[in-house]
Order: structure tokens, then sequence, then C-alpha cells
């Protein structure tokens, strides 16, 4: 049997572990290759990612910041006013008053009352008894004047008398001429006493005439403070006051800047508290002073009467003050705070900007702008209070009537 034998000698052994150690340097280098290439690409990607990263953070600096990105841009109702004229219109508030109220007492010497004859709520012409005083002791009194008064009349009748008869006889010389002087002095003095007799009783009379208690003024009888079986005098105070005429005014309180707007003879509109109706009235007189301590001064609004102004009330009064032409904005556009009254207003980058103004007139239509607007601005109408000056909103144009254009 044959076999074939191979016999490995240290020469060829030193040989096969040489290959190997070649083989296995060749594998490690092959594999090798591979992984580094990846890292080189992974490292570049990093590189990149890192690059464009810092570019995008550099071109966001260079822009502006916008508060707004990102946030839903509100939609806001805005008008251009312009330009109206709008009756000038200024509020006051007072009280109501008779325009010339006169008060009535006891003028005589007084005495008690008998009877009143009138009432609050009446009207009374001129001379009309108010109220009668009891007279029982001053007609005795005049009573007996006037018997002095026929007493001194016969004695003149008897002193004439003889003075006649004794002219007669001084052609004669029984009576000498100075008899006839003595008498034409008792003649005289007769007659003086008869005088003086009249004029007591004519004083008697006009002071139990003064007695009663009359109206000065046909007017109406505003208050009544007597009664009967009430002992009045002459410092009784006053007992009835009656407005002249019925006619009524309203003192209306202003400031000084309002008062100088007015003129004597505007009308006016006056509604009293309580009440719905507007009294027609024209300013009749306005005060020449100006209060030191409130800095406001007095409108007299004459009025005509009638049952539902009542002395005293409390009323407020729309005087016309002119025309002035300006823009006019209704309430809610019209903001204020401690600075003062202002608007928002849109401007041509659509944001909000703050414009400072001063009111004027404010009528139904709406508040005028006398400062601040020349009526062409988009002013924001409503939801004002919601923005801040800076605000990116989006406008939308309505008209004076509220509807969109």
């Amino acid at each position: 049997m044959n076999y074939d034998t191979k016999i490995d000698t240290p020469g060829s052994l030193e040989a096969d572990a040489d290959a190997r150690v070649i083989e296995v340097h060749h594998l490690d280098d092959t594999a090798e290759r591979p992984s580094r290439r990846r890292l080189w690409l992974i490292g570049g990607a990093v590189v990149l990612v890192l690059l464009v990263a810092w570019l995008l953070m550099r071109s966001r600096d260079d822009k502006p910041v916008d508060p707004n990105a990102g946030a839903q841009v509100p939609v806001v109702s805005v008008s251009a006013p312009g330009r109206a004229s709008i009756a000038g219109e200024i509020t006051g508030t007072g009280s109501i008053a008779a325009r010339r109220e006169m008060p009535v007492g006891a003028v005589g010497e007084g005495g008690q009352v008998v009877s009143v004859l009138v009432d609050a709520g009446d009207w009374v012409r001129k001379g009309q008894p108010l109220a009668v005083i009891d007279r029982s002791v001053q007609v005795e009194q005049a009573a007996s004047l006037a018997a002095q008064v026929d007493v001194a009349a016969a004695d003149a009748r008897l002193a004439q008398a003889n003075l006649d008869r004794a002219s007669q006889l001084v052609s004669r010389g029984f009576i000498s001429k100075a008899n006839i002087d003595q008498l034409t002095a008792t003649r005289d003095a007769a007659n003086a006493r008869v005088k003086v007799a009249r004029a007591q009783l004519a004083e008697a009379r006009a002071r139990n005439n003064r007695l009663n208690i009359v109206a000065p003024e046909a007017g109406l009888v505003l208050t009544r403070a007597v009664e009967a079986g009430q002992v009045v005098t002459g410092g009784s105070g006053v007992l009835f006051r009656i407005a002249k005429g019925g006619e009524m005014e309203m003192i209306a309180r202003l400031s000084e800047d309002d008062l100088a707007k007015l003129s004597v003879g505007v009308p006016a509109q006056v509604t009293p508290v309580g009440s719905d109706r507007a009294f027609a009235g024209q300013v009749w007189q306005l005060s020449p002073v100006v209060d030191q301590q409130d800095r406001q001064g007095v409108a007299r609004v004459s009025l005509n009467y009638s049952p539902d102004l009542r002395p005293g009330g409390f009323a407020t009064a729309r005087i016309t003050s002119g025309n002035v032409v300006a823009p006019r904005l209704p309430e809610s556009a019209i903001l204020s705070d401690d600075k003062g009254a202002f608007v928002y207003v849109v401007n041509k980058d659509s944001r909000v900007e703050r414009r400072a103004v001063r009111t004027g007139v404010v009528t139904a239509e709406g508040i005028a702008i006398v400062d601040g607007l020349s009526g062409t601005e988009r002013v924001v109408l409503r939801a004002g209070g919601f923005l801040n000056p800076g605000d990116k909103v989006k406008a939308r144009r309505v008209g004076q009537g509220g509807q969109a254009d």
C-alpha cells in the first residue's frame, strides 16, 4: 500500500507562517477602508448642517423681529369721519325758579287775620285781596275822625258867618277895623282845622285799607304762610310768594368757558328731572360775575308757565351756542386715561397709532373732535380698549351708518 506523505520541514513551516501573517494584514486593510469613508461622510454632513444653521441664524438676526409674527392679525372697523357742520350745544344743570318772585307780607300796623282768600297755585290780579285782617277798632277810629271833620266844618261856617255880619257893620261905624281882622283870623283858623281833620280822616282810612294783604301784581301764588286767626304785623315776614305773570326761569350754572360762548337771546331746551318733556326757552340774562370758588357763572333761561315747571325743582338745559365745523365720532371710538382723551388711528402700514384729541359738542349723532384730527384718518371705531400702539391690524372700512364699504 502506497501513502503520500508530506513532511514539514522547519523551512516550510516558517514560510507558511509568513504567508498567514501577510494574509491577515491584507484582510485588515480591506475591512478598515469602508469604516473610514463612512466616518468622513458623517463628519462632512454634520459640518454642513452646522454651516446651514449658522447662516439661518445670521439672516434672522439681520431682520427686525415682528412682535405679531405667528399671531392672528385682528380685524378692526375703521372710518374716516371727515368734517361736518355741528350745531354747538352747551349742557348745564340748575334749578327752576320764578323769573320775578314777589314776596308779600303785612304792610300796615297788622292785626288778627279774619280770612285768607287765596291758596298756593291760584292766579290773582293786581290789587286783589289775599287775606283780610280784623279792623273793627280802626273803623271806629275812622268814624271818630269823620265826626271831628264835621265839627271843624261847622266851626268854620260859624266863623265865616260872623265875619260876613261884621263886614256889613263896618261902614256904619259899629265895628272897628281891628274887629274885622280878628274875625277874619278866626275864620281862617276854623278852615285850617277842617283841613287837619280831613287829613287825619284820610290817613286813618289809608291805614285801614293797608290792613288787607293784597297782590302787588297779577301772577301765580307760589306759597302761602298765613292762616285765619293768626296775628300778623309788619315784622311777620313773608306771608305769600307770587310769580309775576306766572313766568318761570331756569338758573343754569355753567363754566366760565361755556359762559363766554353764549349771548342773550339764544334758544334753549329745559328738561325737568323726572320728566321726558323739554320746554322751549331762551337765555334772558348772563351773570356778569364768575364765582371765584368753583369758576362758574349763571345763565338764566326764561320759560313760559307750565304746571310741570315747579320752582325749586332740578333741571337740565341744552343751550345752543352756534355751529362748529369739525370731525364727529361715536362715543365708542373715544378712549381716555390719565393722559387725557385719545383715539386709535390705523396708519398706512396697517399699524395702530395713538392720537390725542380734544372733544367738543356732544350730540345725538356723536361727539365733535375740535382738536387732534383732520378728518381724513382711519379711526378705529370699536374695540380700541383691546389694542396697543404698534399692533398690526387688518382695517375694515365702514360708513357713517356702520355698514361696510
